[in-house]
């Protein structure tokens, strides 16, 4: 049976299509990549349509990893389709249990729950002035998407 996982961030353009292309990657690597159904989505619709933050491609394309999703909204079929719907923050994860309708299925949990080192919350880079925090974002993704396919 396939499991599915769906990546959460407020706008689909710096964290959570990271968190994507990651666990993606992972599988891959796995060779598990036709046991997961994987996608990631905003809260907000600013950025329906468009692809992710330029910072975050380049940060994944130095780490080997060529991505490309145009950023969707979250939809309420989204919690009775995904086993697992992944925030990346405290403000995701009450956006979610907010917009959750009565019935869902999905597993709302904060990706950081996974990390190896306790952070919990993986920090929306968007406003920095450098690519510091887009490379953090990566690392923090790369650990907690491999505590989660080692737990699962």
């Amino acid at each position: 049976m396939v499991k599915s996982v769906l990546f959460i961030c407020l706008g689909n353009i710096c964290r959570s299509p990271m968190a994507h292309a990651v666990f993606e990657d992972l599988i891959k690597q796995k060779g598990v990549q036709d046991e997961w159904e994987v996608d990631s989505a905003a809260i907000g619709s600013w950025h329906v349509g468009n692809q992710p933050d330029r910072r975050a491609l380049r940060v994944l394309k130095e780490k080997g990893i060529t991505f490309s999703h145009p950023v969707r909204q979250v939809q309420s079929k989204d919690f009775k389709h995904y086993d697992y719907i992944f925030g990346m923050d405290n403000e995701n994860i009450r956006s979610l249990n907010s917009m959750a309708p009565k019935g869902s299925s999905a597993k709302i949990e904060l990706l950081g729950s996974y990390d190896p080192e306790k952070l919990l919350i993986i920090r929306d880079p968007y406003y920095d002035d450098d690519d510091k925090g887009f490379y953090d974002c990566y690392n923090q993704c790369l650990r907690s998407c491999r505590g989660f396919l080692e737990a699962n």
